[in-house]
């Protein structure tokens, strides 16, 4: 999937854990784990702003964009 989630990284910047994450975005541990492993077929807004908000971040801080073979363009 050419679109990267980056949670882990805000995670370790913020000291958090999975489960304190879930539990302040108010999604299951699970769900959360679907999105940080890049399953996730789709995010609802509601929950990257609600992602956001607790972890004081921008949704570019969250997700980026690789092309297929893995590199970055930017």
């Amino acid at each position: 999937m050419p679109i990267a989630v980056d949670i882990d990284v805000m995670l370790a910047r913020r000291k958090m854990s999975v489960g304190e994450l879930a539990d302040r975005v108010g999604i299951t541990p699970a769900n959360l784990a679907v999105l940080k492993n890049g399953r996730a077929k789709a995010v609802r807004f509601a929950t990257l702003a609600a992602l956001c908000e607790v972890l004081e971040c921008q949704p570019g801080d969250l997700l980026r964009w690789e092309s297929e073979d893995g590199t970055v363009e930017g």
